[in-house]
């Protein structure tokens, strides 16, 4: 009998590739994904905890799946990822119809909690060891690594896919939650990373992001080679393997941006200039308050020599709104900062207490309206720049990978990691490379025809 699981992913890129683990170590005991939740006999939320809005998501999501439980007592409910880390028993407590509660170096003992529970050796699966010595399971452990299609996902081949190096990190930001729900950093072999690259190539991946809370720091930590890998050593590793066409990665800390790094994207071809560096804050003294450990002239000076070596990079970045002590002159700071750099884009939010954060028990909050209006403030502004910073590329030509052809309009990305639109017959496929005549620039993508 056929086995019906639904995956809910809340959250960042590493909560991607952790569903992605998570679906095929499913599929190895015989569960087959589908789109809607009521349809399950197995529903994983793979939760983050980053925002207090993101955790609130799923308890609400929980609370709609008690009466399917109810209706169904023998569907299996798992809370995965980081609200698990951070919550553990107290999630059972609140929603008891939840059957297993996994945290972010847990998520490969799920198979073994649910054939537990079947077998009737336990009632609920809790597992939440985070530890230092933990080492990320070789892909070989969830093969196949480019799993065979879920039934409510596209039929076109994947083209693109997430490589996790590392997880964890050792930073301790004020306001972040992460040392605490995925522990310290701990970095992957780099046989294990190159091995993994290349089956993906075999299977006719053309695109490779590879994943970390900080994947600067990549190597600082565990290291296994006779000679230690830096990250700048690892893309040169991974940019080397035949077959690779485009290789992107996330996310960095300014602190640890290397000029070695840096100057990759001048001297790896199929490195995109497409770079996600998170400044957070334009002041000073909030970014010694979010215990970020640079400044912004040194940030300022890492921005202009990427630009120096790759002049045609798109940068963008993260911005925290209204963190605990941020005055009106700290915001317009941030303000001018966004006006210096320029940003293509940028993922901004109204800060939110985390649990066990040094900055939740500062005393100074702002006030939800004062946020509020700050974010509303500091958004409007982004997407003018970065309406304008797409204008940029009208006229020009981009090379773009398609990604999906359907009723006659083609899109896909180009290195910058725009988004692009253009008129295609049916004999695309995703994976084929196009050049796409730019003739015009909205707020979130780009629209032009392919050059023959």
């Amino acid at each position: 009998m056929t086995k019906h699981c639904f995956i809910k992913t809340y959250g960042c890129q590493m909560n991607d590739r952790d569903s992605e683990i998570i679906e095929q170590l499913l599929a190895q005991i015989g569960y087959i994904t589908v789109a809607d939740m009521n349809d399950a006999d197995l529903v994983v939320l793979n939760t983050c905890s980053i925002r207090a809005k993101a955790e609130q998501k799923v308890y609400s999501l929980l609370g709609q799946l008690r009466p399917n439980k109810e209706r169904n007592p023998k569907m299996r409910i798992v809370v995965a990822g980081c609200v698990a880390q951070q919550e553990g028993n107290k999630l059972i407590r609140k929603m008891p119809h939840v059957d297993i509660v996994v945290g972010t170096q847990q998520v490969y003992r799920i198979p073994e909690l649910l054939e537990a529970i079947e077998r009737g050796e336990s009632k609920r699966g809790l597992a939440l060891d985070l530890s230092s010595d933990f080492e990320i399971p070789p892909y070989q452990q969830f093969a196949p690594v480019v799993s065979p299609t879920p039934v409510n996902k596209s039929t076109e081949p994947q083209i693109k896919k997430f490589v996790t190096i590392m997880q964890g990190c050792n930073n301790y930001c004020s306001y972040c939650v992460v040392p605490a729900t995925r522990g310290r950093e701990i970095s992957r072999p780099v046989r294990d990373i190159l091995e993994e690259v290349q089956l993906l190539i075999s299977k006719g991946v053309k695109e490779v992001t590879l994943l970390g809370q900080n994947v600067n720091s990549y190597g600082k930590t565990n290291q296994v080679a006779e000679e230690p890998v830096d990250f700048a050593g690892l893309l040169r590793q991974v940019a080397a393997l035949e077959g690779l066409k485009r290789l992107r990665f996330t996310t960095s800390n300014p602190k640890d941006l290397s000029e070695e790094l840096m100057r990759c994207f001048a001297e790896l071809d199929v490195l995109c200039p497409h770079f996600h560096l998170p400044v957070q804050s334009g002041s000073n003294r909030v970014l010694k308050l979010m215990n970020r450990k640079y400044t912004v002239e040194s940030y300022l000076e890492k921005v202009d020599t990427l630009r120096s070596y790759r002049p045609d990079i798109a940068l963008a970045t993260d911005i925290i709104v209204g963190h605990p002590g941020e005055t009106d002159e700290d915001f317009e700071e941030t303000m001018e900062l966004l006006e210096k750099v320029r940003f293509h884009g940028s993922f901004s939010f109204k800060y939110s207490d985390r649990p066990g954060t040094r900055s939740s028990e500062f005393s100074d909050k702002i006030d939800e309206k004062v946020k509020s209006t700050r974010l509303a403030r500091f958004q409007k502004r982004q997407d003018e720049i970065g309406l304008e910073r797409n204008q940029e590329f009208v006229g020009t030509v981009v090379e773009v990978m398609v990604e999906k052809v359907e009723n006659g309009d083609g899109r896909g990305r180009n290195p910058t990691n725009h988004l692009v639109h253009f008129p295609a017959n049916d004999t695309l496929r995703p994976g084929d490379f196009v050049s796409v005549a730019v003739e015009h620039a909205g707020k979130h993508s780009l629209r032009g025809i392919i050059k023959k």
